[in-house]
C-alpha cells in the first residue's frame, strides 16, 4: 500500500471525500474508488491488481489451440490453410489465427521447424574490391516526380 493511499484513507475517516480529493489533487471519483475498495476489502483492496479480464468466453478452447499448433509445427501449414481445414470440418476458427500463434510464441518463421531451428540461411554481401558495393537509403519526403524535380 502506498503512503498516498494510506493518507487518503486516514483523512477520509473524518472528512468528506470531495474535500480530501481536492486537497490531494485527485478527482473525487478516484478518491471514492480507493476508499470504497478499502471499505470492502481492507488493505488487500489497495494492492495493485491485473487489468486482464478474469475470464474470456470467446477465447479459443485448449484442444483447438493444441491442434492449430500441431498443424503449424508438424505440417508447416500457413494460417489461411489451417482456417480452411477447420471450416471444412465444421469447426469454424477466426480468420486471424495469427494472434493465437503469437500468443503461443509461434509467430516467427524460425519456429516453423519442429526442432526450433531457423529455416533461413544468412547470406553475406561481398564486393570485388573496396568501394564497389554501396548501399543508399532513399526516402521521398516531398512530391518529387520520378526522374527528379
Amino acid at each position: 500500500m502506498t503512503p498516498g493511499c494510506k493518507r487518503l484513507i486516514e483523512r477520509c475517516r473524518t472528512r468528506p471525500i470531495a474535500h480530501v480529493a481536492a486537497e490531494m489533487g485527485i478527482s473525487r471519483a478516484t478518491a471514492s474508488k480507493w476508499v470504497g475498495r478499502y471499505r470492502r476489502h481492507g488493505e488487500l483492496g489497495l494492492l495493485d491488481r491485473s487489468s486482464a479480464p478474469a475470464r474470456q468466453p470467446t477465447s479459443t478452447p485448449g484442444r483447438l489451440a493444441e491442434r492449430i499448433e500441431s498443424m503449424w509445427r508438424e505440417r508447416e501449414w500457413p494460417a489461411p490453410d489451417i482456417t480452411f481445414e477447420h471450416d471444412q470440418e465444421g469447426t469454424p476458427v477466426g480468420r486471424r489465427i495469427t494472434r493465437l500463434l503469437a500468443q503461443l510464441g509461434l509467430n516467427r518463421r524460425k519456429f516453423i521447424a519442429p526442432n526450433g531451428m531457423t529455416t533461413r540461411q544468412p547470406q553475406r554481401i561481398t564486393a570485388e574490391r573496396p568501394g564497389r558495393t554501396v548501399h543508399f537509403d532513399v526516402k521521398k519526403v516531398g512530391r518529387i516526380p520520378d526522374g527528379g524535380g
